[in-house]
């Protein structure tokens, strides 16, 4: 933690620490339903709202589908516009998550991320973000509550800096529900960061009339997918520039992923989310019996940074991605990125590890990610 005066100290959920940054951002229209984990979010948002504290505009709607389909009119409209769900209700968003993104809406969501039923499960793992990876969003995780809260505000500015939706995304429970110390930036400061939104079309703009999700026929759809594409192509770049910008106003620094080290590491772990903390220590204990071992934490998922991974996992001999949801039938999604990614290398091969851990909120401890670094666990799920 830095001693930045623009900051203050103070103990927060990551559930709260969301709300808080979402309060600095005050946008203009926030659609509401609530689910286990992420109901928190906009229980504290709503005070906010009741003491007069921010003018959001909270829409109480009947369904998570129906917050989406909300949110997607607000943005449309012009508005500053932001939400907030959890595993079914996530799921539930789906058809519309792809509505959002087509239309280029700069929607901000934050994402409680829980186990999907069946069985039925309240508890955090990745099943719900990692089924919606391919709807066009950008992906932002975090590792803890003092990510949640700058991950909010940079990803509201990037959102609207590219004209796409931004999901940042934080585990069910070990984040949301979890008290930390955290810093928090004066209020002016972050309205400042984010700045005034001016959007370039909106539907209630009269004297320039755009027209929002037509029929597109064969001649035409394929051209919008390639200028979604191309927009997305943008983010890695826009996400890098904005974490800078966020790391002046705050000392804390951002990328498109967090090495520890990993720097002489011949042995890398690569994972995503609040497990992150408890491989460091891990690590840390191995370091001090002269093991190179090392974390490669993925923060921007999509889009994938895939040849910047590749060049930070070119040295090691040794990779073990632990992936906290399955892709039934497949192998896991950030094994699959990750082998991906290191196909860019000619001439190489790696020997290459897949966990699958965590599911329906099962804790991991420090011990078990020794055991995985030591080489002890050959099985496909800690289980």
């Amino acid at each position: 933690m830095s001693d930045n005066k623009n900051s203050k100290k103070i103990a927060l959920t990551g559930g709260y620490a969301a709300a808080y940054a979402l309060k600095q951002i005050e946008p203009d229209v926030m659609p509401i339903y609530p689910i286990t984990p992420q109901t928190p979010i906009i229980e504290t948002y709503a005070k906010f709202v009741a003491d007069g504290e921010v003018e959001t505009e909270m829409i109480e709607v009947e369904s998570e589908h129906s917050a989406m389909s909300a949110a997607i009119g607000a943005s449309a409209a012009g508005a500053r516009t932001v939400t907030a769900t959890s595993s079914q209700g996530l799921a539930y968003m789906h058809e519309m998550l792809y509505v959002a993104s087509g239309m280029r809406l700069p929607i901000l969501m934050v994402v409680a991320a829980r186990a999907l039923s069946a069985p039925l499960s309240i508890h955090g793992d990745h099943s719900d973000v990692m089924g919606s990876r391919d709807c066009g969003w950008v992906q932002i995780f975090c590792e803890n509550p003092q990510e949640v809260y700058d991950k909010t505000i940079i990803g509201m500015k990037l959102a609207e800096r590219v004209g796409l939706p931004v999901m940042v995304i934080m585990d069910g429970f070990n984040t949301s529900h979890s008290v930390e110390n955290l810093e928090i930036l004066d209020a002016q400061i972050v309205k400042k960061f984010v700045g005034e939104y001016q959007p370039e079309h909106s539907l209630l703009d009269i004297e320039n009339p755009v027209t929002y999700g037509p029929v597109a026929l064969q001649e035409s759809y394929f051209e919008f997918k390639i200028d979604q594409e191309e927009a997305m192509e943008k983010v890695t770049e826009e996400y890098a520039k904005i974490a800078d910008e966020y790391e002046k106003i705050s000392g804390r620094k951002y990328g498109l992923f967090e090495e520890y080290q990993s720097e002489n590491a011949e042995k890398v772990l690569v994972l995503i989310g609040s497990v992150a903390g408890t491989a460091k220590d891990a690590i840390d204990e191995l370091r001090k019996k002269d093991q190179k071992v090392g974390l490669l934490k993925i923060e921007l998922f999509r889009p994938f940074p895939f040849s910047e991974i590749a060049n930070a996992l070119k040295n090691a001999k040794e990779i073990i991605v632990m992936d906290r949801a399955q892709s039934i039938g497949s192998h896991p999604p950030l094994y699959s990125e990750i082998v991906n990614s290191l196909y860019q290398i000619p001439n190489t091969r790696y020997q290459i590890q897949s966990i699958v851990y965590g599911l329906g909120g099962r804790d991991v401890f420090k011990k078990q990610i020794e055991q995985i670094l030591e080489g002890k666990f050959k099985d496909k799920y800690l289980t």
